[in-house]
């Protein structure tokens, strides 16, 4: 329980990287009161923990509506999670995840950030919802599905305290500290995301090949 507690919260938590997500929060909200900010933050939070329990559970469901099957999203989600590791590890990855410039000018623009930008991509992207749904696979009983799901909300709730503390933790940072912490991030992420691939490719090569 232990060691699938701690699979699921490491795995997660380097793909969601809220850290990574510190520069458009702090972007969006630095106009807004503490009070609103801190509501923001936990909105985003409570948001991403519907999207990823949602997909958790319905994902199964989804692929097999498509005629897909767990190993494909696994090659197909690594891949993703390997695009964000490398996207860390460049020059400019300390700027944190990267969103349009239109839906940047929407979320200035509105007074509720949580859901969308914030909630859906910068949280709960892609990636983070194919590991999400992966490890659908992983859970033989109903405990492992309550054992993953409270990842998840751990997950979303050290998120949480990132961001309410993104303006303070980004000043204290600084520009190297961000860049180095971003690079960290994104070796981890790299390293999941080859990990999906190539569990995902030995899994369609034993269903391709059985011995």
């Amino acid at each position: 329980m232990v060691e699938l507690f701690l699979a699921t919260f490491t795995a997660l938590f380097s793909v969601v990287n809220p850290f990574g997500a510190m520069p458009v929060f702090v972007a969006l909200t630095q106009n807004y009161e503490r009070k609103h900010q801190q509501q923001q933050a936990l909105k985003s939070a409570l948001y991403m923990i519907g999207v990823l329990v949602v997909f958790f559970f319905a994902g199964t469901f989804i692929l097999n509506f498509f005629g897909l099957r767990i190993e494909d999203l696994r090659v197909a989600g690594g891949v993703l999670i390997v695009k964000s590791g490398l996207a860390l590890l460049d020059p400019d990855g300390h700027k944190g995840k990267k969103i349009s410039e239109e839906v940047e000018q929407e979320g200035m623009e509105k007074e509720d950030i949580s859901f969308t930008p914030m909630a859906m991509p910068m949280l709960s992207g892609p990636g983070a919802i194919a590991v999400t749904i992966s490890m659908n696979g992983r859970a033989g009983t109903y405990l492992d599905s309550l054992i993953i799901v409270a990842s998840i909300i751990l997950v979303a709730f050290v998120s949480y305290i990132i961001l309410v503390f993104s303006p303070q933790l980004t000043r204290f940072l600084g520009k190297g500290g961000m860049a180095a912490l971003a690079r960290m991030m994104g070796f981890i992420v790299l390293a999941i995301g080859v990990s999906f691939i190539v569990n995902g490719l030995l899994s369609l090569a034993s269903i391709a090949f059985p011995s």
